[in-house]
């Protein structure tokens, strides 16, 4: 005879679905962005002692034992295989400092530095066209704000020099390898870690960067061992930290908020520059750093697309 107070069924109460913060991910391109900003007063302290292309050489070459003993620390195992889309990314991000350097040669910092961040704002358009992640409708105003922002940013202050359709146009090749060093990072990132892309990024980078300093004719060692504080500030804050918060971040947040993020960059730069050498922004520059700002914020609201 079976009792008439058997004891209830336990009540299984099925665990929480993982809280995912999409947050996160813009944050550490926007916190990749400022380190980034860092790169053009690095590189101007350190013209006195090494060439440009020189500076880049060991700006990566500082970086990179440091990058491994960071997967090392933090993945407790040696780097995975590079795929093909490190390799690209790589060579792209490469050839786009040394044509955006040739460029500064040719043609005024404002043009350069307008035309260059256009790349940014491309990577949107070049993930929607190859990765089908069509970017939000709030995005397509963001992207009208940093526009207009870096422009007035760019090109609102003193007149420095005289442009030159030659390095406007070198200025815009390295625009579009921007482009596609964002996309193929963070393809990289479909099957790699962020340390684990930034590291075989960095290797790439050593390699062709080596070609161009021996190519451009500069010396690859400075006067004085002094002469390497510039690329080791650029190695430790912008390499290590900057591109490595970028790429990770790339794993977490769509091409085209990240590609707008970003832009934050010559913010820093400008507002830094303002402290460093004395060189006050003029009240339309500040409005641009405003609208940039804005395009940053903008660019994220609204509904999260899917990350990987």
């Amino acid at each position: 005879m079976t009792s008439s107070l058997e004891s209830p069924a336990p009540l299984v109460v099925p665990p929480a679905a993982p809280v995912v913060r999409h947050w996160i991910g813009p944050l550490m391109v926007f916190g990749g962005g400022v380190c980034i900003g860092f790169a053009p007063i690095g590189l101007r302290l350190g013209l006195d002692d090494l060439g440009p292309q020189a500076i880049a050489f060991w700006r990566y070459l500082f970086a990179a034992p440091v990058l491994l003993a960071l997967v090392v620390l933090i993945e407790r195992r040696a780097p995975r295989p590079p795929n093909r889309f490190v390799l690209m990314a790589g060579t792209f991000f490469t050839l786009d400092m040394a044509l955006w350097h040739w460029s500064l040669t040719l043609t005024t910092v404002s043009n350069a530095t307008f035309i260059v961040n256009l790349g940014n704002i491309s990577v949107g358009f070049m993930a929607w066209l190859f990765l089908k992640e069509r970017p939000t409708n709030k995005w397509f105003v963001a992207v009208v704000l940093a526009v207009l922002g870096a422009a007035v940013l760019s090109l609102g202050g003193e007149v420095g020099g005289k442009g030159d359709i030659r390095g406007d146009m070198l200025a815009l090749a390295a625009a579009l390898l921007v482009s596609g060093y964002m996309l193929c990072s963070k393809l990289a990132r479909r099957t790699l870690g962020g340390l684990e892309t930034i590291f075989w990024l960095t290797l790439v980078e050593i390699c062709i960067a080596s070609l161009i300093v021996a190519l451009s004719g500069e010396s690859f060692l400075p006067e004085n061992l002094s002469g390497f504080r510039a690329p080791l500030f650029l190695a430790l804050i912008v390499q290590v930290m900057g591109q490595g918060l970028i790429i990770t971040g790339l794993g977490r947040t769509p091409a085209a908020i990240a590609g707008v993020v970003v832009i934050v960059q010559p913010v820093v730069a400008a507002a830094i520059s303002w402290s460093l050498f004395d060189e006050p922004l003029t009240a339309l520059q500040a409005a641009g750093a405003g609208a940039i700002l804005a395009a940053v914020w903008l660019s994220q609201r609204g509904k999260p697309v899917p990350i990987d």
